[in-house]
C-alpha cells in the first residue's frame, strides 16, 4: 500500500480551518487534482491506485510538509497556493491577529519561491510576512500547527472559564466592600457620563449640584474672537505686499550693494475686541449667575474683553472679573453691582454705554454680545435709538436670549422687538450647549 503522509494531512487540516466538514475526502481530491496537473513526483504517482487508502500522518518538525504539493507548486500551481495562503490569513484574523491583504500577497510570493516542501520554510515565510507585532508570535504558532499540521494545543482546545463582575456606577463613590470572591474576579466598571445630559440642561431648572458641575465645565470654555486687518505691517517671506526698503538695503549690504533679495511687508491680523453686556434685572434672575460665569470665562481667556452689566444703570465689571478664581470673581462682581435683580432700563443703559464707552472707541469694530431676555420697562424709542447708535460703530451685534429655546417663542417684548432690526444674530443662551455654540458664533 502506498502511503502519502504529508499532503493529505496538510490539505485536510486546511479544509477544517476554512470550515469544511468532509476534510479528508476533499484533501484527497485536491491532492489528486494537483498531481494530475503537475505530473508525477519523486515519491511516485500523485493519485493513489484504485482501491488503496491514503493515510495521513503528521510530519516531524523540520521535515517535508508535502512533497507532492511542493512539486505541484514548483510547476506553477498558483491557485492552490493562493487558496492556502488566503485561508491561513483568515485563520489568523479569526484569532485576533491583524493581517493585511498586502501581507497575504507577499506570503503567496514567498511560497512561490520557497515551495511547500519544508515545514521550516513555510513557517518562517508566514512568520516574516504575516506577523507585525511580537505579541502575536504565540498565536501564530498555535494557528500554524492547527492549520498546516492538524494539531490542537491543549491550551486552546478548551476556553478557560473566567468570572467577570459588572460594577454599575450609580453616580456616587465606588463601593469596594464586596465579598472576597468578587475581589479576586475581574471587575468591569460600567460607568456613564453626565456631560451630555448637563450640556442640554436648562440653567433655570438645574439643581445646585448640577449648576456646580456646569460652572466647572464652563470655566474650561475658550473663546476665539474674530480677527481684523491690522494697520501695522509685518515682514513676509513671499513677494507680496508693500516693499520693505530697510530690510532690502540691509540685505543688499551683504551682496555688494546689489538688491538681489527684496523684502516685503504686509498688513497683519489681530483679534477684535469683545464687549459683553449682561442683563442682571429681576427677569434674568434664573440665568444671570450662569451667564456671569460665562462672562468671567471670556474675560480671563483672552485680552481685550470688556464686561458690563445692564439693569437700571450701567456697571463695568472688567476689573472685578479679571481674577482667575471664579468664586472670588463672582463675589467681587455681585458686590460691585448695586442693581442686581432690580428693575430693567435696557434702552437707557445701552444709551449710557454708547455715550461713555461705545462711540469713544470701545465698541468701534468690536463684537458686542448682549445677554438679555429683552424685557424693558423703558420706551421702545429709546431702545431703538441706542441700538441704532451701537450698530453704527460695532462690527457685529449678537443678542443672547435664554427664552428663545422656549417652544413657540416670538420676540414680542417691546424691548426685544425694538432692538431686533439692529441685531445681526439672535441665539439661545439657556444651557451649556447653547453657550458653546455662542463661542463658535463669536469666532465666526
Amino acid at each position: 500500500m502506498t502511503q502519502r503522509t504529508p499532503v493529505g494531512e496538510l490539505l485536510g487540516s486546511n479544509s477544517s480551518a476554512v470550515g469544511s466538514n468532509n476534510s479528508s475526502a476533499q484533501a484527497a481530491g485536491a491532492v489528486s487534482a494537483v498531481g494530475r496537473r503537475a505530473g508525477p513526483t519523486k515519491a511516485g504517482p500523485t493519485s493513489p491506485p484504485p482501491g488503496e487508502q491514503v493515510v495521513a500522518t503528521s510530519p516531524p518538525p523540520g521535515e517535508q510538509v508535502g512533497e507532492g504539493l511542493a512539486g505541484a507548486g514548483r510547476q506553477g500551481e498558483g491557485r492552490e497556493v493562493l487558496r492556502l495562503a488566503a485561508s491561513f490569513g483568515d485563520a489568523l484574523r479569526r484569532e485576533g491577529v491583524p493581517v493585511a491583504t498586502g501581507s497575504v500577497i507577499t506570503f503567496v510570493s514567498a511560497l512561490g519561491c520557497l515551495g511547500l516542501g519544508a515545514r521550516s520554510k513555510v513557517y518562517w515565510a508566514g512568520r516574516a510576512t504575516l506577523i507585525r507585532r511580537p505579541e502575536d508570535a504565540g498565536v501564530y504558532d498555535e494557528v500554524f500547527s492547527r492549520f498546516w499540521e492538524g494539531r490542537v494545543s491543549p491550551a486552546s482546545a478548551l476556553p478557560e472559564e473566567q468570572t467577570v463582575s459588572l460594577a454599575f456606577d450609580e453616580g456616587g463613590e465606588d463601593d469596594r466592600s464586596g465579598d472576597d470572591e468578587a475581589e479576586d474576579d475581574e471587575i468591569i466598571a460600567v460607568r456613564y457620563s453626565a456631560y451630555e445630559i448637563l450640556r442640554e440642561r436648562d440653567f433655570a431648572t438645574a439643581s445646585p449640584e448640577e449648576l456646580a458641575e456646569l460652572y466647572a465645565l464652563m470655566s474650561k470654555l475658550r473663546l476665539h474672537r474674530a480677527s481684523r486687518r491690522s494697520r501695522r505691517l509685518r515682514p513676509v517671506r513671499y513677494c507680496r505686499g508693500h516693499p520693505d526698503l530697510r530690510r532690502t538695503v540691509r540685505r543688499a549690504l551683504a551682496a555688494g550693494g546689489e538688491p538681489v533679495r527684496r523684502a516685503y511687508r504686509q498688513a497683519g491680523e489681530q483679534p477684535r475686541r469683545l464687549v459683553m453686556l449682561l442683563d442682571v434685572s429681576g427677569s434674568m434672575e434664573s440665568y444671570a449667575r450662569a451667564l456671569l460665569r460665562f462672562t468671567h470665562a471670556a474675560v480671563v481667556a483672552r485680552r481685550r474683553v470688556e464686561a458690563f452689566t445692564l439693569g437700571t444703570r450701567l456697571t463695568r465689571l472688567t476689573r472685578e472679573l479679571s481674577t482667575r478664581d471664579p468664586d472670588e470673581a463672582f463675589d467681587r462682581a455681585t458686590s460691585a453691582v448695586a442693581d442686581w435683580s432690580g428693575g430693567t432700563r435696557l434702552g437707557e443703559a445701552l444709551g449710557e454705554f454708547c455715550e461713555q464707552w461705545g462711540v469713544r472707541g470701545m465698541a468701534r469694530g468690536a463684537v458686542v454680545v448682549i445677554l438679555s431676555d429683552g424685557w424693558d420697562r423703558g420706551a421702545p424709542e429709546v431702545m431703538a435709538e441706542s441700538m441704532s447708535r451701537l450698530s453704527r460703530v460695532a462690527y457685529r451685534i449678537i443678542w443672547v436670549n435664554p427664552l428663545k429655546a422656549t417652544p413657540g417663542y416670538a420676540p414680542l417684548a417691546q424691548g426685544m422687538a425694538a432692538a431686533l432690526p439692529f441685531v445681526d444674530d439672535l441665539v439661545e443662551g439657556h444651557s451649556l450647549a447653547s453657550l458653546e455654540d455662542l463661542a463658535e458664533n463669536i469666532a465666526a
